[in-house]
This record gives structure tokens, C-alpha cells and sequence, in this order.
């Protein structure tokens, strides 16, 4: 990656970094953000089993939500730069309270993260700024639901309005599909976050993640990257948080990233100023690609998750660099990233049970893995008291590798999870499928 027209010298002091956030997306960015030769020291909190294995990386067991510890905290340390990971964080205003204590800080304010955390706020905005999306509803009741589902002449897309880990969407076959999806929303399934309903018109094509580093006034892109949010293979069964994802994607051609750039990320950045919004951070775009052209699903407030597990790999040490010139709305507008020359893949593999009840706490075995330009991130582990790595979470491990082509990224990257063991492992065996031309030849 090359910075142009800057050097290290330009850059305040980079040395201590905190990273907020438990996942595997949090300690790929801290795998990445140590490489710098400026950076002595990331903290994590909380971090995961994993977050301690990462040269440089020390987790502090601490609430984030005991703000007068954690500043203090954070003054002691001389904390340089702090970035947010998770969105929850970032929804409660946690990048507003520190950026008042005068911390540097890489992630959207609550103002901002209201894109990913009010799905209909979302819709609305899309609206004002014109761009481009599916036809929506927004519901508060279940008899409203039954009028525009009853009244659609196809199934509609059944989201929970607020945050719900990446399960909060349903895509329904049927009708009656439609109506059970949106009833055990109202019901309760994800608390608060159900209490309103957006219904969407369903649109077709291959979905794209795309990602701008923003600093409130200007932008840059980084790879693309796809990713497989159902849990069973052919992209079947429940949504999950993701399964596992590549970059850069190849669906996504010159024409698609002008439109794109011209009209979904330049009027969103420009309605985001239109709203007094000051947008430190990075925006994930979530986008189908349809007969008519780019069309947005989604935004999140935050890096994905596994698409930052795939992407980090490809970056190098002056990455965190970016994150600082975000934080202080310093972007030129010239930068370039000039990526690895190797394509990334990452396979998820998660506890037996996921996305619904998981039982966690088992060892987690780990044989012979090839180190080669393959990592593995933990997303949910733990230690137990004798230092044996067990499950904690629903999404245990990232396995991810880089290579020329995608065929040998997979290869690699399955290779290495069949010497990784836990009870119940299950993972997906055709991520990627869309760009491995060995994998068609066996199917």
C-alpha cells in the first residue's frame, strides 16, 4: 500500500492503539495494525483467546461501559488511537464520549451508526438522498404486516428493524413464510430491535461488500469482497453472521464501481453532510448487483465480519496509518492503496447449532497448519484455567488464506481446517464457490 505524498514523519505518534471488540474481525485489524513498525503496543478489550497469540497484543479485561475507568484507563496507557469494532459500541455513542475526552478515534458517532442500527432510518435516508434500493414498508404492528404482505403479489424480504447480530433478515419462499417471519419478530425474537418491521420488495443478483474508509469529507475504497451470510451449502438455510467470504470480487466490474461510486457512495457521504453528520470510520455498503444496475441492501456502521478477516491480509503496515488519517479528517482524497497482487478466501468454522442454541466450552485441537501465507483468527474462543484453547462463541474460528489464484486459496484454507477439531465443528465446504474452477469440476 502506498501513501502518496506521505511518509511516517507526517503521522503523529502511532504507538500505543486500542482496539474495542471480542471477534475475529477485532484481531485480524490488530494482526495488521502491529505490523507498523511505529506501533509498540495494541490493546484489545476485550479481545478473545486469540487477541494474546498476535505479536505485540495485550487484552485488558475492563468494561467499556464504566466510562470514568475506561478514560482513565486509557490516559494511563497513552492511548494514540482507538478503534471500534462491533456496532453495539458504536450505536450506545461510545465514539462520541471518547472523541469529548479528546481521543483520537477510527468509527462513527451515533449519529452516524444510525445507518446500520435503524434499518428503516436507513431506507428513509436512501430515499432522500435518491439512491438507489428496493421498494420498502415500515411496519409497527403485525396486522400492518398482514395488509402489505397479503396485498404483494410476491413474498417480501422480513427485516428487524434494529441490531440483531446478521440474523435479523428473512427471505422468505411463501406468504405464510412471510407473515411467521414478521409475527416472531413482533413476538420478541430480538427484543428491542423487532419492535418496528421493515418489509422490502425482494431483488435479484450476486451481492458485493464494498468498503470506504471515510473521514467525514472525502473517502477511500478498499477491496471488494463477497460473502456468504447462509449457513448451509448451494446458500441455503438460515442467515447467519457469515460464513465466510474472498476478495476482491471479480463480479464487480469498472462500469459497477463508477455507478457505484457515483451514485451510492458519493450521495451517501453527501446526504451524511446534508445531515450535519460528521462520519468518522468505515462504511460497509452491502450491494446486489441487478439487471438495472448496483442496488443497496444494507449499510453497516462497522468493517464486516468475515469480510475484514479476508481483506486485512491484503493490506500492509502503513494500513493503520489510514485509520488515523480518517480519525482526523485528514484524507487528501489521493491515497491509493496498492493491495497485495494475491487473492484472500476465509471459511468460518463455527459450533454445531449455530445460528440458533450452541452449547460452548470445548477444546479446541489444532494438528499441523500451514503457515504460509494462511491465518488463523480466533472469533470465539476462550482459555481454560489450565490454558487450553476452548469454543465461545457461535463463530469459533477464521481460517483464511491468500495465494494467485482462488483455487489454491481454498485448497490451503480447507487443508488447514481439516487438522483443526472441536466437537460439533461445522463449517461450509463451497465458499468461494463462485470463482474456484475446481470446485465446479467436482460438482
Amino acid at each position: 500500500m502506498s501513501i502518496n505524498s506521505t511518509s511516517s514523519k507526517n503521522f503523529n505518534r502511532l504507538e500505543n492503539i486500542l482496539i474495542i471488540g471480542n471477534g475475529g474481525r477485532e484481531n485480524s485489524l490488530a494482526w495488521i495494525i502491529q505490523k507498523n513498525d511505529l506501533v509498540k503496543k495494541v490493546y484489545l478489550i476485550p479481545g478473545n483467546a486469540g487477541s494474546q497469540r498476535i505479536n505485540k497484543c495485550e487484552r485488558l479485561k475492563m468494561d467499556i461501559n464504566n466510562k470514568k475507568e475506561l478514560v482513565e484507563k486509557l490516559e494511563f496507557l497513552k492511548i494514540d488511537l482507538i478503534v471500534i469494532g462491533p456496532e453495539i459500541p458504536l450505536a450506545n455513542g461510545l465514539a462520541d464520549y471518547l472523541r469529548k475526552k479528546d481521543f483520537k478515534v477510527f468509527g462513527p458517532g451515533k449519529d452516524g451508526a444510525k445507518l446500520e442500527y435503524s434499518k428503516s432510518w436507513a431506507k428513509e435516508f436512501m430515499k432522500d438522498a435518491n439512491i438507489p434500493t428496493s421498494k420498502f414498508w415500515k411496519v409497527n404492528s403485525l396486522e400492518e404486516a398482514k395488509k402489505i404482505i397479503y396485498s404483494s403479489s410476491i413474498p417480501l424480504v422480513v427485516k428487524a428493524d434494529g441490531l440483531a447480530s446478521g440474523k435479523g433478515v428473512f427471505i422468505p419462499d411463501s406468504k405464510i413464510d412471510c407473515l411467521e417471519a414478521a409475527e416472531s419478530i413482533f413476538n420478541g425474537k430480538f427484543g428491542n430491535s423487532g419492535n418496528v418491521v421493515v418489509l422490502e420488495e425482494k431483488i435479484q443478483g450476486p451481492e458485493v461488500s464494498v468498503f470506504a474508509l471515510c473521514d467525514g469529507k472525502k473517502y477511500l475504497l478498499l477491496p471488494s469482497a463477497q460473502d456468504h451470510k447462509r449457513l448451509n451449502e448451494k446458500d441455503k438455510g438460515p442467515n447467519t453472521g457469515g460464513m465466510g467470504a474472498y476478495s476482491p470480487a471479480p463480479l464487480l466490474t469498472e462500469d459497477n464501481l463508477y455507478k457505484i461510486k457515483k451514485e451510492i457512495i458519493e450521495p451517501t457521504i453527501d446526504e451524511l453532510n446534508k445531515r450535519n453528520i460528521d462520519y468518522k470510520g468505515v462504511i460497509y455498503f452491502g450491494l446486489m448487483i441487478t439487471k438495472s444496475g448496483p442496488k443497496v441492501i444494507e449499510y453497516n456502521c462497522r468493517f464486516g465480519d468475515p469480510e475484514c478477516q479476508t481483506i486485512m491480509p491484503l493490506m500492509d503496515q502503513n494500513f493503520v496509518f489510514l485509520l488515523e488519517k480518517c480519525a482526523m479528517e485528514n484524507l487528501t482524497g489521493n491515497e491509493k492503496i496498492d493491495i497485495s497482487n494475491k487473492v484472500s478466501g476465509c471459511v468460518i468454522a463455527t459450533s454445531k447449532g449455530y445460528p440458533h442454541e450452541y452449547k460452548t466450552g470445548f477444546p479446541i485441537k489444532l494438528g499441523e497448519i500451514d503457515s504460509n501465507d494462511c491465518q488463523i483468527f480466533d472469533s470465539g474462543t476462550t482459555l481454560s484455567k489450565n490454558g487450553d484453547l476452548l469454543t465461545d462463541g457461535g463463530r469459533v474460528l477464521s481460517i483464511v488464506c491468500q495465494d494467485k489464484d482462488f483455487d489454491l486459496v481454498f485448497e490451503k484454507a480447507y487443508k488447514n481446517l481439516n487438522e483443526i477439531n472441536f466437537k460439533g465443528i461445522y463449517f461450509r465446504n463451497d465458499i468461494g464457490h463462485q470463482v474456484r474452477k475446481n470446485y465446479h469440476k467436482g460438482n
